[in-house]
């Protein structure tokens, strides 16, 4: 116990208890730091686990574990009945001389490349930053509703069967796997669908969904038809898969079919994009008599549909209109979807329901960005809806959204009565505000960050004939949703005094 060795462990190694780091974890870290600096060098013997434990006052399991550590790493290296000695680890890697080079360029990285590479304007990041205390999103859903006890459990026992790393390292041909079955069971119950497995891909995102149709369908110049108000991310990868995007009018119905009709003739059109069960940004719902007739136009013009229903879980009153694609007989709608929206993202899924066709080729797409996926993720995923769980807790969530939408429309009209026009919406986390007078929206926005409050320029909607902003509740409370409208009012009046 008194031995030089000891004596330095004991004076160099502290450790708390902490929830984050593990006490070997913290004691194994500091033990390499020793090794680093030369303190303890190549050859030490340490102490026995039994002499270690006591030094530092903890289980000698830990003890155990500590040195483990180290060997694992390499910097220890434990002989059966001698003991453990301490190694230095060889430098797998060596410094490449510049000879020709000065010394100052050595130690700074390149600023920019000695090649040229192409650039792309049409996913340049549309993503603000702001230290406002509050903020106002296009309609996303509130993460603190996440279940995060529950999953902790459930991520545990996924991650725990035995079957995972079979899955994990499968080579040989498989028949559909659990989730893609469940998924199934989930949409053909929810969503009035008929699809098998061959029907279905399970992406990380609609984004990454869309992106890969993107790439099905559409070559250079293929003109893609969108509402005049329509969602900009859908847009720029439209623009950057090289299609030509031309636009038809957007009124209460939805988009106005009867003017591709009008305005198109047959082969001209390679895709059109909808969000039939909502539009956005307005949330109106496009009508039965439009959606039949879509599909008719589709079928004789030749062009194929792409449905986006991005919040399809979320409906507050009366039942969700099917989507479009459940009354599709001709194979021309291609349906994208999301699932798990109540949840933290990296449990939320995209997904895609189309002929098998499509299918097939979609997933050599994604097997080259992303051929593993998220075993775990579907693993509970799979579960959350072989247990019903999935619907309890989007009815759980539902109410607590409902109750928010309630609150925006009493405090919208308390301060907008006056000011500005909205529906409520039978679902949905996003409300439409259309101002009564033309204001400025940029300068609204600006106002409103003088009190916290950041308004992005994604969710403002401004040109001769529209002064609109998406404005999104679900990942606020009642409270807080109460404090944004009062602000916004200020910002409001002083823009309007």
């Amino acid at each position: 116990m008194n031995s030089p060795v000891n004596a330095l462990l004991k004076s160099l190694i502290f450790f708390e208890k902490s929830p984050s780091t593990s006490i070997y974890i913290q004691i194994a870290q500091q033990i390499i730091n020793a090794i680093q600096r030369g303190y303890l060098l190549e050859g030490t013997a340490l102490p026995g686990t039994r002499t270690f434990s006591t030094l530092l006052s903890i289980n000698r399991n830990t003890a155990v574990a500590v040195y483990e550590e180290l060997a694992s790493q390499g910097w220890v290296d434990i002989v059966a009945n001698k003991g453990t000695f301490v190694l230095v680890p060889e430098k797998k890697t060596a410094a490449i001389k510049g000879a020709l080079q000065g010394l100052d360029k050595l130690n700074a990285y390149p600023e920019t490349t000695a090649f040229p590479f192409q650039s792309s304007f049409n996913l340049a990041s549309t993503q603000e930053l702001s230290e406002c205390k509050y903020i106002i999103n296009d309609g996303q859903p509130d993460l603190r509703l996440h279940p995060t006890h529950q999953f902790s459990r459930w991520y545990s026992a996924s991650m725990k069967r035995a079957s995972l790393i079979s899955k994990w390292n499968q080579t040989h041909h498989q028949s559909y796997d659990t989730f893609r079955n469940q998924l199934c069971n989930y949409l053909n119950g929810t969503r009035g669908f008929h699809i098998k497995p061959n029907n279905i891909l399970s992406t990380r995102s609609t984004e990454m969904s869309l992106y890969i149709v993107s790439r099905l369908l559409i070559q250079k110049n293929d003109v893609v038809i969108v509402g005049s108000l329509s969602h900009y991310k859908s847009n720029m990868i439209f623009q950057q898969a090289g299609a030509k995007i031309k636009t038809i009018p957007v009124d209460d119905h939805g988009i106005d079919v009867d003017f591709i009709e009008k305005n198109f003739t047959k082969g001209s059109i390679r895709c059109v994009y909808v969000c039939a069960h909502r539009q956005y940004p307005t949330c109106v719902t496009l009508t039965a008599e439009r959606r039949l007739r879509l599909l008719y136009l589709a079928k004789v013009y030749g062009f194929a549909i792409i449905e986006d229903d991005f919040d399809y879980d979320f409906q507050f009153s009366g039942s969700a209109m099917l989507p479009m694609a459940t009354a599709d007989s001709d194979g021309v709608v291609i349906y994208l979807g999301r699932l798990g929206q109540s949840f933290f993202p990296s449990f939320q899924i995209g997904f895609m329901v189309a002929p098998e066709p499509i299918i097939s080729e979609a997933k050599n797409y994604l097997q080259m960005l992303d051929k593993q996926g998220d075993l775990i993720q579907k693993q509970i995923l799979a579960d959350l809806i072989s247990e019903g769980e999935i619907h309890r807790l989007i009815k759980k969530n539902i109410t607590v959204y409902k109750q928010r939408r309630d609150c925006l429309n009493t405090c919208l009209n308390t301060h907008f009565a006056d000011y500005a026009t909205w529906q409520v919406p039978k679902g949905g986390l996003a409300v439409w505000l259309c101002f009564n007078s033309k204001i400025s929206l940029v300068q609204l926005a600006e106002k409103a960050k003088t009190y916290s409050l950041f308004l992005p320029k994604t969710i403002l909607y401004q040109n001769k004939d529209i002064c609109a902003i998406r404005l999104g509740f679900g990942h606020l409370n009642t409270d807080e949703i109460a404090h944004v409208v009062k602000i916004l009012k200020q910002a409001f009046n002083a823009l309007t005094v």
